[in-house]
């Protein structure tokens, strides 16, 4: 079984000042991807071969929080960056609208907001091919990558096999710090239509460690079921007739 799990990174001081730029993690960044660590290192839900991170700072610093909690060196690989902005960087959410809004909607796949910048075309077929090479490389382990929300939305893209050459008509909202979990294994049920082997969403948006982030209730970890029980692993037994 292949357990991929991609995390968002803390909030980023871009995400404060509406800019495109790349100055790491505000404050409650830095308290959010804490809260990650603690609940990892207390739940052992998360039992990784391997930690990948992008190289850009805000995931970097979120990365390098957590680490200690899955007991993993980073790898890490510019491939799992942000859509690159080229000479938007530090572009104000004000400026990258003006381009962007006006540009009509069957062209902003292939748009690009300034020289060197990618296009979301472009990117999304950098993150697919990025994802689908770290699950070849790292095949039957589990992978932990920490990245950026576009990389969750290409996720989507490549498991559900939707086209990247429009843009998509259905946006993901991927929290701060949130988890993303898919998985793949032999479904004997699978196999019994004759279905080819799929990747699985088991979760989403999943940042139950930000719930106590201002409450005076801190969350047992230690007390949670590292898996929850689902009922699925439990055999259906035949309903008797009257």
């Amino acid at each position: 079984m292949t357990h991929l799990y991609i995390i968002r990174h803390g909030q980023a001081i871009n995400d404060v000042q509406k800019t495109t730029g790349d100055p790491g993690l505000s404050p409650l960044g830095v308290k959010q991807a804490e809260h990650l660590r603690n609940r990892l290192a207390v739940s052992g839900e998360i039992s990784a071969d391997v930690l990948i991170s992008s190289t850009m700072l805000r995931a970097k610093q979120t990365a390098e929080i957590i680490a200690p909690a899955l007991d993993l060196p980073i790898t890490f690989d510019d491939e799992v960056q942000e859509q690159r902005p080229g000479d938007a960087l530090n572009m104000t959410e004000k400026e990258f609208i003006a381009k962007f809004a006006p540009v009509a909607f069957e062209e902003k796949p292939f748009f690009r907001v300034a020289p060197g910048a990618e296009s979301w075309v472009e990117f999304t077929f950098r993150a697919g091919t990025t994802l689908s090479r770290i699950i070849r490389e790292h095949d039957s382990k589990t992978i932990v990558i920490v990245c950026h929300g576009g990389i969750v939305d290409a996720s989507f893209l490549l498991f559900f096999g939707l086209s990247s050459l429009q843009f998509p008509h259905v946006l993901f909202y991927t929290h701060n710090t949130s988890i993303t979990h898919w998985y793949k294994e032999t479904n004997g049920w699978a196999e019994r239509l004759n279905l080819p082997m799929s990747w699985m969403l088991e979760r989403y948006n999943d940042a139950m460690h930000l719930r106590d982030l201002t409450s005076p209730v801190t969350i047992p970890w230690k007390d949670i079921a590292a898996r929850p029980v689902t009922g699925a692993e439990t055999s259906i037994a035949p309903i008797e007739a009257e």
